[in-house]
């Protein structure tokens, strides 16, 4: 049955919070890189695995829907341009992510500042290929999901989305998605969490992603950290 013929909807505005994060990490990946002193292959080290997994995570982001929303939309919708849209638009990030893979290895080896900036270009072309995404995801892809996926679908989209996080980054993961969130936002993901993550995030998870943030960003702060 179609969502639009029952009183409940899914609640899109999940994916506009999840996508923050995206927006957000993407944005600070190049301005880490080159933060990095040339040479600096410990602290590089630290970097490149942050990237690594910004990559894995959004490369499982995009696969879950292009396994789960695009099926049932092209089935349901009466319109297949949007879908085509997101479609070519995944395979150009997925380009942009293929260069930033590439240019990875050898600027982990030496830290040297003219690799560091032919990565951090490439993160900045990602960077704005995935804005641009992101906005016409918002825009035409969350109100065809409103109308046509039923509740169970959208909650099992965002099981899917949480399969290939390890156990022992959960609480980052819930730190990253709560970082910019409104209050109102935060009460919403806390309450869908279940009892035992609550009372994690609330002795060891918030201390556990602030003390994660501030180590990463703090060339960006002064050595201050957020």
């Amino acid at each position: 049955m179609s969502p639009s013929t029952t009183s409940e909807r899914p609640h899109t505005h999940e994916m506009v919070v999840v996508h923050r994060v995206f927006r957000r990490e993407s944005a600070l990946l190049p301005r880490l890189v080159r933060a990095v002193p040339d040479g600096e292959t410990t602290r590089a080290t630290g970097i490149a695995t942050h990237v690594a997994e910004y990559l894995t995570g959004l490369h499982h982001h995009h696969t879950v829907e292009d396994e789960t929303i695009w099926p049932l939309l092209r089935e349901r919708a009466a319109d297949e341009e949007p879908i085509a849209r997101m479609e070519e638009q995944h395979a150009r990030i997925d380009r942009g992510l293929a260069a930033v893979t590439d240019r990875l290895p050898g600027w982990l080896r030496t830290a040297d500042r003219e690799a560091g900036e032919d990565l951090a270009l490439a993160l900045d072309e990602h960077h704005s290929a995935l804005l641009e995404h992101l906005d016409d995801e918002e825009r035409m892809i969350l109100p065809l999901v409103a109308d046509h996926l039923t509740v169970t679908e959208w909650d099992a989209v965002g099981r899917r989305g949480l399969e290939t996080v390890p156990r022992n980054k959960l609480m980052i993961a819930l730190g990253a998605l709560l970082e910019d969130a409104t209050p109102g936002e935060q009460a919403h993901f806390l309450g869908r969490t279940p009892l035992i993550g609550r009372l994690l995030w609330k002795t060891i998870g918030r201390r556990q992603y602030a003390a994660s943030r501030r180590a990463l960003r703090a060339p960006l702060d002064g050595g201050t950290g957020r």
